[in-house]
C-alpha cells in the first residue's frame, strides 16, 4: 500500500488548490508572503483528499495513516509552492487573456463530445463532478497556465549531460555471466541435538522472535448483494417472466462472414456481377480493382451489428459462398458475398434457470442493501453493537475469537469466515474496544465491525515453543556451517583453485547463468546472488545466501560485457526524457525554495497538528 500511496502523493492535482486562498480567516495555519491559509480552509481541503484516497482504496484512511504516509506535509508543501508561484507571477506582471484561456478550454479533449467538438454540457458536468463552478475553474486554469509559463522558462534548454546518460545506460545494460555451486543442508554435516543449556541460552538470546502476537476478538456483519442473495428465493414463475422479457438478449444471434465491394454506379456493379456469374471469383475481382482483403472484409458479424440496413438484409438472405445482385447501400452500389455462417442459438429456460435466478436474487439484493444500510446505521446510532443490530435485523454476524495482524489464529492457521478481499483485520487493529467504527465499503455493499477484546502481546515461556526454538536453532546451525564452508571455498578460489574441483569434492555440480542484467529473474538463482555478482569483479569469487534459509551459493564471475546502445532507440529516448523531467522538477523546486525564502513563509505548527490529528 505504501508504494501506491507514494504515487498518490506525487500525483496530487495542482488545480483547485490555490482557490482556497480567497479570503483571510482569523485563525491562520500558514502565511506565504501576503497570502494566508486559514485553518478551516486547510481542514476542508485535507479532508477532501483523505476521502478521495479512501474511495480509491475502498476503505477510510485514518488520520494516523495519513500522517504516516506524509500526506499532511506533502499537501501543505504543495499549497505553499503554488501560492509562491502565484505571487511570483503577479510580481512579474504575467497574465493570460480571456481568449487564450477559452481556447485552451475548448481544445481540452476531456470536454469534447462524440462529434469531436467542444460539448458545453459535457464541460459543465465534468467540472461540476470535480466540485467546480465555471468561474472558479476558468480562474484556476489561468493560474495553472501562468505557473507552467514560469516553470517552462526556468527549465528551457535543460538537458541531461551525456556523461550521466552514458553512465546510466552502462549501469542498465551491463551483463554478467557466472558459474555457481549451491550448498544445502547435506554439506552442513551432522548436527547433534542441542543440550538443554544450549537451547535455553538460544531462547534467551532470541526471545523476541518467539513472542505471542497481539490478538483481537472481533465481530462483523456483511451486507452485500451476494451475501443477501444467498438467502433470497426466486420462484420459477418470476424467473420465467424475466426469461421471456430477456429472451432476445439471452439468445446468440446468427453470425456471418461478410464481404462487400462498393462501385461508383449500378452499371459497373452489374457488369462485375456478370463477370462473377461467368466464373471470375469475388477475390480475383477485388485484386483487379486494387483492393486489399481488409478493404472488402467486414468480418464475422451479426445482422444487428451492420451499419447499412440494405447491406445487412442482402447478406443475411444469401447462401454460403453466394454473391448478391447489386445492392444500393448508404455508401454506393455494392456486391455482397457471404462465407461461413455461424447459426444462432436460443437457450431453454431450464438451461439457464439457476444462473437467471442468481441474477434476479442479486438485483433484488442490491435494492435491499441501501435499505439495510440505513436500518443498520439507525441501530448503531442508537447504541446497539454489531451483533445486537444484526440480530434485530435478521442478519448473521460473524465472530472471530482471536486473530493477529496477519489474520492467523493462535494455532497458526488462517482464521475462517472472512470473505476473500475483505480487510477487516487491518481495520480492527486500527480501532479499539468500544469505538463506533464507520462501515467498510465492500463488494457493492457494507461491512460493520466491532472490536470485542484485545489480548496483548506477551513473552512465551520456552516450554510453550520448545519445538519452534529447536527448529530455529537447527536452521541457524546449518546457516552458520554453510557460511563457513562457503567462505573457505571462496578463499581457495582466490588462491587459484577451480570451482569444479571444489564442487566435486562436495558431490555437487557446477551450474551457469549467462548474460543476465541487474533486474534479471533467473530460475534457481536468487536475487541475492544476482546483486552480489554485480559487486564482484570479473574472474573473482564470492558467496551469497540462497532463496531459503537452508542453502548457500558460491559463485565466480566469468564474464562482464556492456552491449553497445543505440542513442536513437526508444529505451534511450525514454531514459533521456525521464532524466530531463527529474532535472526540471529539481530546478523548479530550487527556484520555489528560493522564492519562499525571499517572500517569507511561516507555518502555525499547532494549528497544523490540530487539523491532522497529531494532537490526539
Amino acid at each position: 500500500m505504501a508504494a501506491v500511496m507514494g504515487v498518490l502523493i506525487i500525483s496530487f492535482a495542482v488545480w483547485g488548490i490555490a482557490d482556497i486562498f480567497r479570503g483571510f480567516g482569523q485563525s491562520t495555519l500558514a502565511k506565504i508572503g501576503r497570502t494566508e491559509i486559514s485553518t478551516e480552509q486547510f481542514r476542508q481541503l485535507y479532508t477532501e483528499k483523505l476521502q478521495q484516497i479512501g474511495r480509491q482504496f475502498g476503505r477510510p484512511l485514518t488520520m494516523d495513516q495519513a500522517r504516516a504516509f506524509g500526506l499532511d506535509r506533502q499537501l501543505l508543501q504543495q499549497i505553499i509552492a503554488e501560492a509562491t508561484l502565484d505571487d511570483n507571477a503577479r510580481k512579474l506582471g504575467l497574465a493570460q487573456s480571456d481568449a487564450e484561456t477559452m481556447r485552451m478550454v475548448y481544445n481540452d479533449p476531456n470536454f469534447k463530445g462524440v462529434s469531436g467538438n467542444f460539448d458545453p454540457a459535457r464541460f459543465q458536468a465534468t467540472i461540476r463532478q470535480a466540485g467546480y463552478t465555471e468561474q472558479r475553474y476558468i480562474a484556476e486554469q489561468r493560474r495553472q497556465t501562468l505557473r507552467r509559463q514560469i516553470a517552462n522558462t526556468i527549465t528551457a534548454g535543460l538537458e541531461p549531460p551525456k556523461t550521466l546518460i552514458d553512465a546510466l545506460v552502462r549501469f542498465q545494460n551491463e551483463q554478467r555471466s557466472i558459474e555457481y555451486v549451491k550448498l544445502d543442508a547435506a554439506q552442513a554435516g551432522t548436527i547433534d541435538p542441542p543440550s538443554p543449556e544450549a537451547l535455553a541460552g538460544y531462547f534467551e538470546d532470541h526471545k523476541n522472535q518467539f513472542r505471542a502476537p497481539e490478538y483481537r476478538k472481533i465481530s462483523f456483519v456483511v451486507i452485500t448483494p451476494d451475501e443477501i442473495g444467498k438467502w433470497l428465493t426466486v420462484s420459477d414463475e418470476d424467473a420465467k417472466k424475466i426469461f421471456e422479457e430477456r429472451r432476445a438478449k439471452l439468445s446468440t444471434p446468427e453470425r456471418r462472414q461478410v464481404s462487400q465491394m462498393v462501385f461508383p454506379n449500378v452499371e459497373e456493379a452489374q457488369a462485375a456481377r456478370g463477370r462473377i456469374a461467368s466464373g471470375l471469383s469475388f477475390d480475383d475481382l477485388a485484386k483487379e480493382r486494387g483492393l486489399n482483403p481488409s478493404d472488402v472484409d467486414l468480418g464475422t458479424i451479426a445482422k444487428s451489428s451492420m451499419i447499412d440496413p440494405a447491406i445487412a438484409d442482402a447478406a443475411f438472405s444469401l447462401a454460403p459462398d453466394e454473391v448478391s445482385q447489386p445492392v444500393q447501400g448508404r455508401f454506393g452500389t455494392a456486391l455482397v458475398k457471404v462465407g461461413k455462417i455461424e447459426p444462432g442459438s436460443q437457450p431453454t429456460y431450464e438451461s439457464i434457470a439457476p444462473q437467471l435466478k442468481r441474477e434476479i436474487a442479486a438485483e433484488r439484493a442490491r435494492a435491499q442493501v441501501a435499505s439495510l444500510h440505513d436500518k443498520m446505521e439507525d441501530e448503531r446510532g442508537g447504541g446497539a453493537s454489531v451483533i445486537e443490530a444484526a440480530q434485530k435485523l435478521g442478519l448473521t454476524a460473524v465472530t472471530i475469537e482471536a486473530a493477529d495482524r496477519s489474520g492467523r489464529a493462535p494455532n497458526g492457521q488462517q482464521v475462517a469466515g472472512i470473505p476473500q478481499g475483505l480487510n477487516v483485520i487491518t481495520q480492527a487493529f486500527s480501532s479499539n474496544i468500544g469505538v463506533d467504527n464507520d462501515p467498510i465499503q465492500f463488494g457493492g455493499g457494507y461491512v460493520w465491525f466491532d472490536v470485542l477484546g484485545i489480548t496483548p502481546s506477551r513473552e512465551r515461556g520456552i516450554d510453550e515453543v520448545k519445538d519452534q526454538v529447536e527448529t530455529r536453532w537447527r536452521e541457524d546451525q546449518i546457516t552458520s556451517r554453510l557460511r563457513a564452508k562457503a567462505t573457505e571455498m571462496v578463499q581457495k578460489l582466490g588462491q587459484g583453485g577451480k570451482l569444479a574441483d571444489e564442487a566435486a569434492a562436495l558431490g555437487r555440480q557446477v551450474d551457469t547463468a549467462a548474460g543476465f542484467k541487474r533486474d534479471a529473474t533467473i530460475p534457481g538463482v536468487p536475487a541475492s546472488v544476482i546483486e552480489a555478482a554485480f559487486r564482484t569483479p570479473k574472474d573473482s569469487a564470492a558467496q551469497a545466501p540462497g532463496a531459503g534459509g537452508g542453502d548457500w551459493i558460491v559463485f565466480r564471475v566469468t564474464d562482464v560485457t556492456v552491449p553497445p546502445a543505440d542513442p536513437a532507440s526508444d529505451d534511450i529516448k525514454k531514459l533521456r526524457e525521464t532524466l530531463a523531467r527529474g532535472l526540471s522538477e529539481e530546478q523548479v523546486g530550487e527556484y520555489v525554495t528560493k522564492l519562499e525564502s525571499q517572500i517569507g513563509t511561516t507555518i502555525n505548527q499547532s494549528a497544523l497538528a490540530q487539523v491532522t490529528g497529531a494532537n490526539n
